[in-house]
């Protein structure tokens, strides 16, 4: 068995720094780049931005819904892609947001983090709002095979309270009971725990605690409003948790590969200080 990806993401942010590149082939940065927006698109704009990129970063995250809008031809990019990235050395952060009960759960977890599946990753993103428990095929699984899984906590989308903020019958709100359960599974994990939460990087203050021992996947960095300062005040002491996301703001320099590069790199070196 590999090592725990808690392990494998500590040691690529103490080798490439913290930053976590999202590969969103959205229509209209593909636009952007001059291609068309087809398959051969999104071939082109995904593997310049992981020829780029997985040879710069700890991480990189594509997005699965970018890929899928295109059939099967979409996705089959989506696996070279994965394969690709891998070899240049960077941990691959699926952003998939799966969640479900039961066999349905466990087969997404055969699909994504068995070790063996054609489109294995380093580890995914989840739903837990079917309940915390209903994850524990893909976080069992994961375990098994040295893989991760962010789940959904305290996300930046306007509606997200509605769900997140919500109390329980015990008082908890449903984000807590969602940190408690991965803070219990990461329980004396070294250095790192897998099992991380995704916060967004715009929330603003909160009550909760924010330290599971595990990786905080922080999307919202950069063109969605996210900075170095508004992280720190926002994380507090959790800030050497986080795994920032930054997508628009370093593909918009594309499609040229060193400007890619060097957007990565700066936005790399001003989180670098943050993370321990």
């Amino acid at each position: 068995m590999t090592a725990p990806f808690g392990a494998r993401l500590r040691a690529a942010q103490a080798e490439r720094g913290p930053l976590c590149a999202g590969i969103d082939p959205h229509a209209s940065l593909v636009h952007a780049w001059g291609l068309t927006d087809d398959v051969a698109g999104l071939e082109r704009f995904t593997m310049t931005a992981v020829e780029a990129l997985a040879g710069t970063v700890a991480a990189v995250k594509p997005q699965s819904a970018f890929f899928e809008r295109h059939g099967s031809r979409g996705v089959a990019v989506l696996e070279r892609a994965i394969v690709a990235a891998r070899d240049l050395g960077a941990l691959v952060v699926l952003d998939v947001k799966r969640g479900d009960i039961g066999s349905t759960a466990q087969a997404y977890a055969d699909a994504y983090l068995d070790a063996g599946a054609p489109m294995a990753v380093d580890a995914i993103t989840a739903s837990p709002f079917l309940g915390v428990g209903s994850l524990d095929p893909l976080l069992d699984t994961a375990e098994k095979h040295g893989a991760g899984v962010f789940v959904l906590a305290l996300t930046s989308n306007p509606e997200g309270p509605q769900f997140q903020h919500a109390r329980t019958a015990t008082g908890r709100t449903v984000a807590g009971v969602v940190l408690d359960a991965l803070r219990a599974r990461n329980a004396g994990a070294e250095p790192l725990g897998s099992f991380g939460a995704v916060v967004g990087a715009t929330i603003g203050a909160t009550g909760e605690d924010l330290d599971v021992n595990g990786p905080l996947l922080v999307p919202g960095v950069g063109a969605q409003g996210g900075t170095v300062e508004s992280v720190r005040r926002t994380f507090g002491p959790a800030t050497r948790l986080i795994l920032p996301s930054s997508s628009r703001e370093i593909l918009g320099a594309g499609p040229d590969v060193r400007a890619l590069r060097d957007a990565a790199r700066a936005a790399n070196d001003g989180f670098a200080a943050l993370v321990g």
